[in-house]
């Protein structure tokens, strides 16, 4: 599964969740006229809007940055093909719930696709759970294409990359976040990322979790059906190349950030969310600044696992 022999592990700073409520509020309040962060109960993510196959983000959080871009551009490498419960068991973690971003494997799928990720993986005698969600182009009128996964496949592989958050999927407590009428040029995300890497400068944070954005529209991209026929070489080729789109609120999206990379060749940050109406792919940022609401359920996580780094890299394609 890898290219190089092992995979990499490295342990996070882990403050503790009342500082970093009022470290990512006041971040936030300089990207949003209201901003409120504090520590709660998970909510039920087996109910509506999550439908997800675990109630919590809780128990022994960890990351992972499996592959990576270098694997899709510049020329994508069809044979890096991942599962998701050979992952569990490389994070130490055999039968984590895992959320995130990352592509479908196109061996399987038999097309290249967006992938949601909501997976409780494999336990002795308990079987997978496939949750997730993937998004296309639909070749009859360009426009997205959500479907889940469990309706046409019964694996759990996927393709080239994939940045995702482990745990137990149990209840307890979590960051909440409440965020409004955007008044600065970051998203949700990116604000939370580099407020973290600007008040902890060298200790390397990780968060997951999950976000809602209950108004408003954002702006998506999903890839082509079809690897690119050329070389990918620039940002410009890579944007121009992915179908773009402006998605409406509600969207259910699942993240997973790092503050600073300890020289593991990490993507930085990466999220992707679905709908319930048919709506999804990777999320950049909301569209709709003076109306956008947030609601989401962050931990910070105590280790992160590098799988399969690639050899050659470059910085291309990591928006």
């Amino acid at each position: 599964m890898a290219d190089r022999s092992e995979t990499e592990k490295f342990q996070l700073h882990v403050p503790a969740l009342e500082e970093l409520c009022q470290v990512l509020e006041k971040g936030l309040r300089k990207n949003f006229e209201d901003a409120k962060v504090c520590v709660s109960e998970c909510p039920d993510l087996t109910q509506e809007p999550f439908g997800f196959p675990v109630k919590g983000l809780c128990g022994k959080p960890r990351i992972t940055d499996v592959g990576g871009v270098p694997y899709l551009v510049p020329v994508v490498h069809v044979d890096k093909v991942y599962n998701m419960n050979t992952v569990s068991k490389e994070l130490e973690l055999p039968g984590a719930f895992i959320l995130g971003a990352g592509a479908v494997s196109s061996k399987t799928v038999g097309m290249n696709a967006e992938l949601m990720p909501l997976v409780l993986t494999e336990l002795d005698s308990r079987s997978v759970i496939n949750a997730s969600y993937l998004s296309s182009i639909n070749p009859v009128d360009g426009k997205c294409l959500q479907e889940k996964y469990s309706d046409r496949f019964h694996d759990c592989d996927f393709g080239l990359l994939a940045n995702l958050y482990a745990c137990e999927g149990k209840p307890g407590k979590v960051i909440e976040v409440k965020a409004s009428r955007r008044t600065g040029d970051e998203s949700l995300v990116s604000c939370m990322r580099k407020t973290m890497e600007e008040y902890y400068g060298d200790k390397t944070l990780a968060l997951g979790g999950t976000f809602i954005i209950q108004k408003g529209k954002a702006k998506i991209h999903i890839m082509p059906r079809e690897f690119s026929s050329c070389p990918l070489n620039t940002n410009e080729d890579v944007n121009n190349w992915l179908k773009h789109f402006e998605v409406s609120a509600p969207l259910i999206c699942q993240s997973v950030m790092v503050s600073r990379d300890p020289g593991l060749d990490l993507r930085l940050e990466h999220t992707h969310g679905f709908s319930h109406h048919g709506e999804g792919g990777h999320y950049y940022i909301d569209t709709t600044p003076n109306t956008v609401e947030y609601l989401g359920y962050f931990l910070p996580a105590e280790f992160i696992y590098r799988i399969d780094r690639p050899t050659e890299t470059h910085s291309v394609g990591r928006d």
